[in-house]
């Protein structure tokens, strides 16, 4: 490893289970990454390696299969994913981590019962659902509506962008089942076979392994024992989860970028030009240096976020903000990658070249960078 955590946050523990999701990745990931890119997906079947590994079940609670565990346990998860350069595998793979969160805070014993178990053990496979076609970030103004009839809702609308769209089994969906604003925006688990819920795949710039999908609902029935949480009070908990959510993204682009950095270093070490390998040359070294300056000032910011988390602070603006660097760390170095390595960095099935593609898509998901610096503007009082 080029650039090593620093001792001070990551316990012997911690390591140990780094070293179980590299090999996992190592050896379940990234021999398979560039077919599964071209093929658009991947077997189902590696949901449940991956609970078989521990890896799906991390913070969750123990009573469902899951292992209660702090942030830099979920940093080390996203990160050592990211550097699988599969971004679309891990996005899809680890959905439920943004999917059930609102549950475990929010939802019934009962309800919880039914969809957490399942999911974790990598026999079901969760989503969430808030953006749609006219509103992203700004979840007060979504326009997805739920009507209570009986026992059961009536939700109609759309959703845009959903990642695992086409083969979840479960969706947490934010609906509007109030008046506007915040206050009249709840949460529906819906299951993917509900009356009048259907599906529409979409093609991307990158994540191509990762299914993604526009979900439509047309007078879709919903049982109202499917409620998480109470009417109208599901805005707080789509907002923790985004900021969960924009952490473990920036984890993960962290630990694309130190992918770069290695292929990188692999690269200049073997590639000879005029007489000397590549790294000879002081305009390649420089460079490669530029990137570990990088990824340790991303991975100091984040160390210091999830020791703030865990000792119970809720730094939104500093979530934000790392979410932001990291995205723009991963960039830089998927640029400089695919610089050092020429034409070879160009061409398909290169982890470099993944990544390149992909960059984009953690400067927009979890909310765009501009979005990002407004809410940070205003967390600061500014």
């Amino acid at each position: 490893m080029l650039t090593k955590p620093n001792p001070r946050h990551y316990s012997a523990d911690h390591e140990a289970f780094r070293v179980t999701v590299r090999r996992f990745v190592e050896r379940e990931i990234i021999p398979h990454a560039a077919d599964w890119d071209e093929a658009g997906g991947f077997p189902r079947e590696l949901y449940v390696k991956a609970a078989a590994a521990g890896l799906l079940g991390v913070g969750f609670p123990e009573e469902y299969g899951g292992t209660p565990a702090d942030h830099f346990y979920r940093m080390i998860l996203a990160e050592e994913m990211g550097r699988s350069g599969s971004g679309g595998t891990c996005a899809s793979l680890m959905s439920h981590t943004i999917g059930l969160p609102p549950l475990v805070a929010g939802a019934s014993p009962d309800l919880k019962a039914r969809v957490l178990p399942g999911v974790i053990a990598g026999e079901k496979i969760s989503a969430l659902a808030v953006t749609e076609p006219g509103a992203g970030s700004d979840v007060a103004q979504l326009a997805t509506t739920a009507k209570r009839d009986g026992d059961h809702y009536v939700v109609n609308g759309s959703k845009m962008f959903i990642t695992s769209g086409m083969r979840a089994d479960w969706y947490t969906v934010a609906v509007r089942t109030g008046g506007p604003g915040a206050s009249g925006v709840s949460l529906l688990a819906i299951e993917r076979d509900a009356p009048g819920f259907t599906r529409t795949e979409l093609k991307k710039m990158g994540w191509w392994a990762s299914d993604t999908a526009e979900l439509s609902f047309n007078d879709c029935r919903v049982p109202a024992a499917n409620l998480i949480g109470a009417e109208g009070q599901a805005f707080p908990l789509i907002m923790k989860n985004f900021n969960g959510e924009r952490l473990t993204l920036a984890a993960s682009a962290c630990g694309a970028a130190q992918a770069c950095l290695e292929d990188a270093v692999d690269w200049a070490r073997e590639r000879k030009t005029f007489g000397q390998p590549l790294i000879g040359h002081q305009v390649i070294r420089h460079k490669l240096v530029d990137m570990v300056e990088r990824i340790e000032a991303t991975r100091a910011l984040l160390d210091d976020l999830a020791a703030r988390l865990d000792a119970g602070e809720q730094p939104v603006a500093q979530t934000a903000m790392a979410k932001n660097y990291a995205a723009r760390t991963m960039q830089f170095c998927a640029d400089t990658a695919v610089q050092i390595l020429g034409g070879s960095g160009y061409m398909r099935g290169v982890r470099v070249e993944r990544i390149y593609r992909e960059v984009k898509v953690m400067m927009i998901g979890g909310g765009a960078e501009e979005i990002l610096k407004d809410l940070a503007a205003r967390q600061l009082g500014f």
